[in-house]
C-alpha cells in the first residue's frame, strides 16, 4: 500500500453553515476524523452516548463540552479529551468567528 501525505489543515471551506464530519481512515476497530465546525452545537436537550471510546483532540478554535455527570470543560487548541463509551456529552459551542478544528478518534471494541 502506497501512503499519501494530506494535511488536515488543508481544504477548509471559509465558512460552514453545517458542521462537516470527514473520516480520514477507518478500520474494524478504528475510525479517525476531521470534524470542522463554526459556531455549531448540540441540538437543545440531547446528549451523545456513544458506544465507541472517543477520543478528541482540539487543534484551532474553542469550544466548551457539558457531561451529565461532570462539570462542563472550555477546549482551547492543543486541549484534548477522553470520552470514554456512554459517558453522555454534549457540545455546549464552538467558536463562532473562526473555524474549529477537531481530531476524533473512535475506537471501537471488537468483542462488541
Amino acid at each position: 500500500m502506497k501512503s499519501k501525505l494530506a494535511s488536515l489543515f488543508a481544504e477548509i471551506p471559509q465558512t460552514l453553515p453545517e458542521e462537516l464530519c470527514q473520516t480520514l481512515f477507518q478500520s474494524s476497530t478504528v475510525r479517525i476524523e476531521r470534524i470542522l465546525s463554526q459556531g455549531q452545537h448540540s441540538a437543545e436537550n440531547t446528549w451523545y452516548d456513544q458506544e465507541q471510546t472517543e477520543w478528541v483532540l482540539l487543534l484551532q478554535g474553542k469550544a466548551r463540552l457539558s457531561f451529565i455527570d461532570a462539570e462542563p470543560v472550555e477546549l482551547n487548541p492543543g486541549d484534548y479529551l477522553l470520552l470514554p463509551a456512554h459517558c453522555k456529552h454534549r457540545v455546549d459551542s464552538t467558536a463562532s468567528d473562526q473555524i474549529s478544528i477537531w481530531l476524533a478518534v473512535h475506537v471501537y471494541d471488537p468483542e462488541s
